[in-house]
């Protein structure tokens, strides 16, 4: 699978330098900040439709949740390693941006400065990715002894709300936080962020009690106690962002968000 690593390697850090070049033509006015921040949306979309269809490829195509494999199951894995190392690098150029537009030019400061605020501001999204790349991965490419694809295209399907999350980002980049759009979006968030992200652990659950013919509250009594353990701890951060999402679609549609762009 190393073509796919050196695909991945290539495609997501490429794609964003075609989309930082496209956002400088076609936005003059905007800063470099600004071109930074709606490529790297740009590239996360388009990597949450990919992951999203090769889930949906993968549950379709097992029949046995168990034991049915698919090649997408293990390739998207490898090809998830780039994304989530060029990720986190983007996050931090995206800080490194905002010092320069703010003039801060010494190399030293600049440097302290654009890390102390991406640890500050992103921090929580750095410990998704730092886990995703330790723990779920080394799990999904070698620890599952090639069982189980089935409910790795379901975590696959997850990232299916990420493309209308970034849409929602770049209409507020775009000051079209008020617009008809932007409400319809968030709505769409809401939708597909719960069924994909919530949802989807009860039915891994309700997927493998149908396999085997079980009641669906014995199902945690009748797998592994790590893989209860590993879905309350993926599950535990999506609560949490669920809960942050119906905070901020409440501000929305009680009344007009504020002008500005997302800084």
């Amino acid at each position: 699978m190393w073509h796919v690593l050196a695909a991945g390697s290539f495609f997501f850090p490429g794609l964003y330098l075609l989309c930082s070049q496209c956002a400088r033509r076609t936005l003059p006015k905007w800063t470099e900040a600004d071109c930074s921040l709606l490529s790297t949306r740009i590239v996360s979309s388009v990597q949450g439709f990919l992951a999203a269809s090769s889930g949906i490829i993968v549950i379709t195509s097992c029949k046995d949740v168990k034991f049915d494999r698919h090649w997408l199951a293990t390739a998207y894995n490898w090809f998830i390693i780039p994304y989530m190392l060029y990720d986190i690098y983007a996050m931090y150029l995206r800080h490194w941006y905002r010092c320069y537009d703010k003039q801060i030019l010494n190399g030293k400061d600049h440097f302290a400065t654009a890390m102390d605020s991406f640890l500050r501001k992103d921090f929580l999204m750095l410990v998704h990715h730092v886990v995703i790349l330790t723990i779920l991965v080394p799990i999904g490419l070698f620890l599952r002894s090639d069982i189980g694809d089935f409910f790795v295209g379901c975590l696959y399907v997850a990232e299916m709300s990420t493309p209308f999350v970034s849409l929602g980002k770049v209409l507020i980049q775009m000051n079209l936080q008020n617009s008809l759009l932007h409400k319809v979006n968030g709505a769409l968030v809401l939708i597909t962020f719960f069924l994909c992200r919530i949802l989807l652990f009860p039915f891994m659950y309700y997927a493998y009690s149908k396999q085997y013919g079980i009641p669906l509250y014995k199902v945690p009594f009748s797998i592994p106690l790590h893989c209860n353990v590993a879905n309350a701890s993926i599950m535990a951060p999506q609560i949490y962002w669920f809960w942050l999402i119906c905070k901020k679609a409440l501000r929305l549609y009680r009344g007009p968000a504020r002008s500005g762009k997302d800084r």
